[in-house]
C-alpha cells in the first residue's frame, strides 16, 4: 500500500490552494476582525468568574467585622501594678497610712492637702470619735470591775488615743477657725458627752486623764460664749437652749463645768437687770437661765451628784 500510495503522490503544482503561503496571510482587516472576536469570547470566563461570590463588589465593599475584645497582651511577664490600680486595692486606713507618710517626708505636701482637703463637719468628726470609744470599750476585759486597775491598764492606751483625738479635733470647731457659734455649740455638746462617758476609776490617780478633758472642755465653751456675745448682743445664745445643756453638763459632771457656766452668765450680762431676785425657797420655780444669773443654780443639785 505504501508503493501504491507513492507511486500515486500528486505533483507538487496539484496541491490544494490551502497549502500555499500566499493564502495563508490575512489581510489587516480580517486579523483585527479576528482579534476582536477572540477578545469578546474571551471575556465569557471574566464575567463567569465575575459572578462568583468572592469576586461580588458587594463583598468587596463590604466592611470587615471586627472583633468585640481586646486582643490579650501577649507579654506575660511579671510588672508592677498601676498606679490606679493599686490605689483601688488601698483600704481607707492604707490610703491615709500612705499619704501620712508622704506628706511626713514632703512637707509642702501635706500643706497643699490642708488647703485643698474639705473641712471636716460636726458629723463627720464625731463619727471618728465614736470609732476611738469604740475601740476603747472593745478592750475592756469581761468580768471584775470596770473601773479596776487591771481594766484601767488594759484600755489605758485606748482611752489616751480617744482623748488626744478629742483634744485634736475641738480647736477647730473653736474661733476664729470656726466662725459660727451655733456649729462650734453643736460640736461641743456633742464632744462633751464621750467625757461623760468615761468610766471613774478606784485609783484616784487613774482618773487625771478625765479631769483633765473635763478642764478643757470647759474652757472651750467659755471661748465660744465669749466670742458669741460678740455678735449682735449674744443673740444666739438666747436660741438653742445652751443655757439649760451647760448647766445639764455641769451637772453631770460634777459643777466640773462651772467656767463655762459662770462664761454663759457674763455673756448674757445686759439681760440680769431684768431678772428679779426670788424670795426665799422659790428656786425651784425659777428656769435655769435665771437661776444662772443670780448665781442660784445647782444649791440644791450636790446632793444628786455622785462623787468621784
Amino acid at each position: 500500500m505504501n508503493v501504491i500510495n507513492n507511486n500515486f503522490a500528486l505533483p507538487p503544482h496539484h496541491l490544494p490552494n490551502r497549502l500555499s503561503p500566499t493564502r495563508n496571510i490575512l489581510s489587516p482587516s480580517m486579523s483585527s476582525r479576528k482579534r476582536k472576536a477572540d477578545d469578546e469570547g474571551s471575556g465569557g470566563d471574566d464575567d463567569r468568574m465575575s459572578a462568583s461570590p468572592s469576586g461580588s463588589p458587594a463583598i468587596l465593599n463590604r466592611p470587615l467585622a471586627r472583633h468585640s475584645t481586646k486582643r490579650m497582651r501577649t507579654n506575660v511577664s511579671g510588672r508592677p501594678l498601676p498606679l490606679p490600680r493599686l490605689l483601688e486595692t488601698l483600704s481607707a486606713d492604707d490610703m491615709r497610712n500612705v499619704l501620712q507618710a508622704i506628706c511626713d517626708q514632703h512637707p509642702d505636701i501635706g500643706n497643699k492637702v490642708l488647703a485643698t482637703a474639705p473641712r471636716p463637719n460636726i458629723q463627720s468628726t464625731l463619727e471618728v470619735l465614736a470609732k476611738y470609744e469604740s475601740t476603747f470599750q472593745a478592750v475592756f476585759p469581761f468580768g471584775g470591775r470596770a473601773s479596776s486597775d487591771y481594766a484601767y491598764n488594759r484600755v489605758r492606751q485606748h482611752l489616751i488615743d480617744l482623748l488626744e483625738a478629742l483634744k485634736d479635733f475641738t480647736p477647730h470647731f473653736l474661733p476664729p477657725n470656726e466662725t459660727q457659734p451655733a456649729t462650734s455649740l453643736a460640736f461641743l455638746d456633742g464632744a462633751t458627752e464621750y467625757i461623760h462617758r468615761l468610766p471613774n476609776w478606784d485609783t484616784y490617780q487613774h482618773n487625771r486623764h478625765k479631769e483633765e478633758a473635763y478642764e478643757e472642755m470647759a474652757k472651750a465653751w467659755a471661748a465660744v460664749f465669749r466670742e458669741a456675745a460678740k455678735k449682735a448682743g449674744g443673740i444666739q445664745l438666747q436660741y438653742g437652749g445652751w443655757d439649760q445643756k451647760i448647766a445639764k453638763h455641769n451637772e453631770v459632771s460634777g459643777g466640773r463645768m462651772q467656767e463655762a457656766v459662770n462664761e454663759l452668765r457674763t455673756s448674757l450680762g445686759w439681760m440680769g437687770n431684768e431678772v428679779q431676785q426670788p424670795a426665799a425657797g422659790q428656786h425651784g420655780n425659777m428656769s435655769v437661765r435665771d437661776q444662772l444669773f443670780n448665781g442660784s443654780y445647782g444649791m440644791g443639785a450636790s446632793a444628786r451628784v455622785g462623787a468621784w
